[in-house]
């Protein structure tokens, strides 16, 4: 059975590429502490994992992308509906998707493209950042 562990972005992303055109991979882009303590969880219990980001959509690991400015909150209607198809079809092969999240700091957007992958078929486990010992990794 493969599963795969997804976390939403964050807005913490490393100042200097900011106004570059430079794509690196989500590892050194995103410089969140929280969101760099789920890839160390990840890799040292070698779990696939991706970020999902509010403007590309899922990212793996190997993938680049640039620095991005897009509050979830400016997420348009048309875009969600891009956003929660690029989460299911990325998503889809994967028997078991762990939705990483920190519950109270977890944006709408991203809760309900959740709510409604599993309205069409995912199986998404929520695992919170609470049950996760971060002195571990």
């Amino acid at each position: 059975m493969s599963s795969i562990f997804v976390t939403h972005c964050s807005r913490e992303k490393d100042p200097a590429l900011e106004g570059s055109e430079e794509k690196v991979i989500p590892e050194q882009l995103y410089t969140s502490e929280k969101l760099q303590h789920f890839i160390r969880f990840c890799k040292s219990n070698s779990y696939q994992w991706a970020i999902f980001s509010d403007h590309y959509g899922v990212v793996f690991p190997d993938e680049e992308i640039a620095w991005y400015s897009k509050p979830p909150a400016t997420v348009t209607g048309e875009e969600k509906v891009l956003l929660l198809e690029n989460f299911i079809s990325r998503l889809s092969t994967y028997a078991e998707i762990h939705f990483y999240h920190r519950a109270e700091e977890t944006h709408a957007l991203f809760k309900g493209i959740v709510a409604q992958g599993r309205e069409r078929g995912l199986n998404i486990l929520e695992l919170l950042e609470e049950t996760i010992n971060h002195n571990s990794y």
